[in-house]
């Protein structure tokens, strides 16, 4: 498609997405606004009587897009499939990379619009003839952590208006232009379809199929006490264990095929390697086979070196300079060099 000044922004009714629209606006984009119906908790639709409140007032065209069963399908049953097997998922990473902006891709070519664009605190930067993500000015927002699959296709026409910007700053603008309920908005927390509790979440969508309990075992094979069913812990849990043993333990092993949940001390979580299925790397030139990569495990207040090469099998192996607890299986892993989002994969 040939470049444009149109833009299709992915709004979701919050603070980031509308003052997102604005700033486009303002930079004389024709913006196009599409929420995606993917997940409605309680069957609340306030939130697009919001988003098209918010259109009409800045004078822009806005569609739904209804995309609740493909998200049942991909990421809801995906999400509880992963508990049940034992494993921790990465829902919004799957999401954004597999779900979000593919979809703001499809329905961006059907309109003619070449630009892409979301709420996302993120920035990126075209080196050597390829595009990148990389960490947003302000550092407690930065979502970079679950872009790493994106396609080029897809980062060569992202607009990422949010980057520069810091969340105390996006309210003071929304209000200063007169969206006093936008610069109010609460913060997402957590999962869009169980913000709180997912053992809640699982027991009401699985009913008599969540598990039954099970045996607690040391390292050693002892019995410790009784669980409540292995989707209802993840490694690494230490609260909520429902057992007093007067020393700390933490979930080290989930194993479903035989109802065993392994507990042990903090240290005997630790590990100096992983390995990652479904990854994607930008350019492997800037990350195979260097000492000076950091990988994350987890969205935030982590970050550890390693040396990453791919394995004969196909997968990523991750051998890390110092040892990191509590690596599950299913979560991703993303790496950076100097800011700069080199990719990522899933944690096997």
């Amino acid at each position: 498609m040939e470049e444009n000044k149109r833009v299709l922004l992915g709004m979701s009714g919050g603070t980031d997405s509308s003052v997102a629209a604005m700033l486009l606006q303002e930079a004389g984009y024709e913006v196009t606004g599409v929420t995606f119906r993917f997940y409605e908790l309680n069957g609340s639709t306030e939130y697009l009587d919001d988003v098209r409140a918010l259109a009409a007032r800045l004078g822009i065209e806005h569609i739904t897009y209804d995309a609740r069963d493909v998200f049942r399908e991909r990421i809801v049953n995906y999400f509880m499939q992963e508990y049940i097997a034992g494993r921790t998922p990465v829902p919004c990473t799957l999401c954004n990379n597999l779900l979000k902006w593919p979809l703001l891709e499809k329905i961006a070519d059907e309109k003619g619009i070449f630009y892409l664009a979301t709420g996302h605190y993120v920035r990126k930067v075209l080196l050597d003839g390829k595009y990148y993500i990389t960490s947003a000015a302000d550092a407690d927002k930065d979502q970079s952590f679950f872009l790493w699959g994106l396609p080029q296709n897809i980062m060569r026409r992202m607009l990422l208006p949010m980057g520069e910007m810091t969340k105390p700053r996006a309210r003071a603008l929304a209000a200063e232009r007169g969206f006093a309920k936008v610069s109010k908005k609460k913060d997402s927390i957590g999962v869009c379809f169980c913000p709180l509790d997912y053992r809640t979440f699982l027991k009401r969508e699985l009913g008599n199929n969540i598990g039954n309990k099970g045996r607690f075992l040391d390292e050693n094979g002892a019995f410790l006490g009784w669980h409540e069913g292995t989707p209802f812990y993840t490694i690494g849990q230490r609260r909520g264990l429902g057992i007093d043993l007067n020393r700390a333990v933490f979930v080290k092993e989930i194993h479903p095929e035989t109802n065993v949940v392994v507990l042990s001390s903090l240290q005997a979580l630790e590990k100096t390697e992983m390995w990652l299925k479904d990854w994607n790397i930008i350019d492997e030139a800037r990350l195979l086979g260097r000492d000076d990569i950091i990988v994350k495990i987890r969205y935030r207040k982590q970050a550890n070196h390693c040396r990453v090469t791919v394995t004969p099998d196909g997968c990523l192996h991750v051998a890390l300079h110092e040892p990191l607890a509590a690596i599950a299986s299913g979560q991703a892993a993303a790496f950076y060099k100097d800011g700069l989002l080199l990719g990522g994969g899933i944690i096997v």
